[in-house]
């Protein structure tokens, strides 16, 4: 009897080592891992989409390797594996030289093969941040600054270009439009960040790739596909969560979920969000007196605007908005080398209060009645086809044609002003690229072409909140409607020098055309009826990488950018901020910027990561606001109000240089510390004297440390910003001086902290608080004040 359960026992041991099944999980999330490459002595395996595996024939003194591209590499015994129960806990690795980025050259490359200064944001980094919308990920990211003029929006910063200066692309489709203007642009906010899969950040020029607008970088914004089933079995997954913020009064709720087979696949999203009226810090520096304080309001009794005293000066009434956002995926795989894509989204806001100018005194009184934007529409439209198979001219394609249509509308009444002004503006866009690739021996030649097509219609009108009599209006672009149309070519080479060295270089060739039609003369009697433009441009890049090891980099680049004038450069009727007024200008040209860079990266033990990048660029023709002239007069009258004469002007030139650094570094298993630090200098070279150029940052940037064990995950963070002094402010341009102190914008830091805790694979709670010191602070050429202390609250489920 002795010796069969002796037998058994053995038998048992024996098939538990010959045969036996491993699971291996995410340690944050607990969600399994699909394509873990697991190497045993003789044979590799990989995980299912649960994580699972099954191992046959496993020696017991054999050593397992398991290794992911985006995980960190564990080996494990069999012993250890036993006493784990068979299951395996892998961490995500933070951003090395071998991330996989795809934004600089539109296809698949590790990161230390890519010449340019790159910064990655993957999914479970963007929902750790538990942010709100898009602009505060931005702005948490530790390299880019985003001004805010109201709490529905966010304009990021990037080396001092902002607005169309900086290219937005969403799923390989460009965001940039004809009326993206010099000032301060809010269209982020319509993408939705609880759907991205990542942010990938291109700094420096990026129009090789990407053609006008990325003088500044490229922010280039993927989200979520659906995987495949691996077998016949219909795989269903979805995602939720409820998030509460308190300094806005804020919630928001978010549900999507995906089916698949084998070959075709969906995904669907949904989310909502409802923001109060923004509550600022309470604990000001007494030097600073009541900056930024709320102290009244206008509200309407029977028709009368009235002032009336706000109880509580730290909220800032006349902030708060909705939104909603949409999403629909179908992935088709034809075959294993063709993949085709439909991808619909779709986002809409309630009205959103423009609160700066809600704050704007006249003569000692409130300047508006009301002022909001109408709801921002926007609707995009797109068809991917991806090739995957080696042929003459090609081995991979990708193209995208899409579709989008914006709306957006300004609405604004003086104080006690019958009258209520309403101007909307209307685009159609149609684009289309084409991407290949092609591999000559060690060359590999990426090429392609871009089409796109801009039409605007804009309207206006006067409308009496008392009779809703509608009288015609001055509109904001040309009344006769406006269109604008661009075509190019690009072509990149790419060879390893050796072991050591790789040289890239690129060109790229753009046509653009434009034309306005003025037939309106009613208000403004302007010299010319139409106003056609014809432009086009060059640019390119040459770039050399140096690895005198495995994990470390140096890389030196020159590159050019340019934008070509739009329609709210050229044919923008007239717009007041700030006792300006800007009127058309139709003989502007390309502005161009022409960048050196040198970076230098190191990864120590495959963990600690530090990066340091220099740059100098020289902008040509810069597009600036300048003061004018309208029919021989530098002032003019204004809706009643005597305004100076501005306009977009190309500027004789300007330069800029600065520095960007960052670190990564664990300290052991489970605590790491971070860093960044950004500084930019930038200068207008005139004939007499040397003027700052607008949107310049000052100095800022992020440090903190995180703690994660298994499903624990903390992180302790310090967000800062120096002094803008007042004679870095650029008099003309965009740098919203008005809404700064007589000696600039104050430097500030604040104190956040977050943890988040994952119960199980299903279920997951996060906890944050920003700005614990409850300090009072305005981001540099913001119009409305930071939150104040801010506490967070996000459930989230996964099944």
């Amino acid at each position: 009897m002795k010796k069969t359960l002796f037998f058994l026992t053995l038998l048992f041991w024996i098939n538990l080592i010959l045969s036996q099944e491993i699971k291996v999980y995410d340690s944050e999330t607990l969600e399994g891992i699909i394509d873990v490459r697991i190497k045993t002595k003789n044979q590799i395996y990989s995980t299912d989409k649960k994580g699972k595996v099954t191992i046959n024939k496993l020696d017991k003194n054999e050593i397992l390797i398991f290794s992911h591209p985006e995980y960190e590499q564990i080996k494990l015994s069999i012993d250890t594996l036993i006493i784990n129960h068979y299951k395996v806990y892998l961490r995500e690795k933070i951003l090395g030289l071998d991330e996989v980025i795809i934004s600089a050259g539109k296809f698949e490359e590790k990161a230390k093969d890519l010449v340019q200064s790159i910064q990655l944001l993957k999914k479970k980094e963007l929902e750790n941040m538990n942010q709100s919308s898009t602009a505060d990920v931005l702005s948490h990211s530790g390299k880019i600054m985003v001004q805010k003029s109201q709490l529905g929006g966010g304009s990021p910063i990037i080396r001092g270009f902002e607005t169309n200066k900086v290219l937005i692309v969403v799923d390989g489709v460009r965001m940039n439009n004809a009326i993206y203007r010099s000032g301060h642009v809010q269209n982020v906010i319509t993408l939705d960040n609880s759907i991205m899969e990542k942010i990938e950040i291109v700094y420096g020029p990026g129009s090789t790739i990407y053609g006008s607008d990325a003088l500044g970088g490229v922010m280039h914004f993927y989200t979520k596909k659906p995987a495949f089933a691996k077998s016949d079995t219909l795989l269903v997954k979805s995602g939720t969560y409820l998030r509460y913020m308190s300094a806005a009064n804020a919630y928001s709720g978010h549900l999507d979920f995906s089916l698949a087979k084998k070959k075709l696949a969906s995904f669907t999203s949904f989310s909502y969000s409802n923001f109060g009226d923004l509550r600022q810090g309470a604990n000001r520096n007494n030097e600073y007196g009541n900056f930024g304080a709320r102290t009244w309001y206008v509200k309407n009794f029977n028709g009368k605007d009235s002032v009336v005293q706000n109880h509580d000066s730290n909220v800032q009434l006349g902030s708060g908005y909705s939104q909603y956002d949409l999403l629909q995926k179908i992935l088709y795989k034809q075959s294993e080398k063709v993949l085709h894509q439909f991808n619909i989204q779709y986002s809409n806001s309630s009205n959103i209060p423009r609160y700066d100018r809600l704050t704007q005194m006249l003569n000692g009184l409130p300047k508006y009645g009301e002022w909001y934007y109408g709801p921002q529409k926007r609707f995009l439209f797109a068809y991917n086809l991806e090739l995957n198979r080696i042929t003459k001219i090609y081995d991979k394609v990708k193209s995208v044609f899409s579709y989008q249509q914006i709306e957006e509308s300004r609405i604004d009444r003086k104080f006690n002003n019958p009258l209520k002004n309403n101007r909307i503006e209307k685009l159609d866009i149609f684009s289309f690229n084409l991407d290949l690739l092609k591999k000559i021996d060690k060359n590999e030649l990426k090429y392609g072409f871009e089409f796109w097509y801009n039409k605007v219609n804009s309207s206006a009108y006067s409308q009496n909140i008392f009779s809703g009599e509608k009288t015609p209006l001055d509109t904001r672009y040309a009344s006769g409607g406006s269109l604008m149309y661009s075509a190019s070519v690009y072509l990149t080479h790419q060879i390893p020098l050796g072991e050591k060295f790789i040289l890239s270089e690129g060109l790229r060739f753009t046509y653009v055309g434009l034309m306005a039609k003025f037939t309106d003369t009613t208000f403004f009697k302007f010299p010319f009826k139409e106003a056609i433009q014809k432009n086009s441009a060059f640019s390119g890049n040459i770039g050399l990488i140096y690895s005198p090891t495995k994990n470390s980099r140096l890389n030196l680049l020159f590159s050019s950018g340019y934008r070509v004038p739009n329609i709210d450069d050229l044919s923008k009727v007239f717009e007041s901020t700030a006792g300006n007024i800007y009127v058309p200008n139709t003989n502007l040209k390309p502005e161009y910027v022409y960048n050196s860079e040198l970076g230098f990266s190191q990864t120590i033990g495959k963990k600690i990561l530090f990066s340091t990048t220099v740059y100098y660029t020289w902008y040509i023709n810069a597009l600036t606001v300048s003061d004018y002239q309208y029919n021989n007069q530098d002032s003019i009258f204004y809706e009643g109000v005597l305004s100076k004469v501005v306009a977009t002007t190309n500027a004789k030139r300007a330069y800029l240089y600065g520095v960007e650094c960052s670190l990564s570094a664990p300290l052991n298993n489970i605590i790491s510390i971070y860093g960044t630090y950004n500084y930019t200098y930038a200068r207008i070279v005139t004939d007499s004297v040397e003027l700052p150029l607008d949107h310049i940052p000052p100095a800022f940037g992020k440090v903190g440390f995180q703690l994660t064990k298994k499903s624990l995950k903390a992180d302790f963070f310090v967000q800062y910003s120096f002094w803008k002094r007042i004679a870095d402010y650029n008099p003309n341009g965009e740098d919203n001086q008005a809404y700064a102190l007589p000696e600039g914008m104050p430097a500030w830091f604040t104190l956040n902290a977050r943890v988040s805790y994952q119960f199980n694979k299903f279920l997951g709670l996060q906890v944050a608080c920003e700005n614990i010191l409850d300090r009072n602070y305005r981001v540099f050429a913001s119009n409305i004040s930071a939150p104040g202390r801010n506490f967070i609250v996000t459930l989230r489920g996964n099944f």
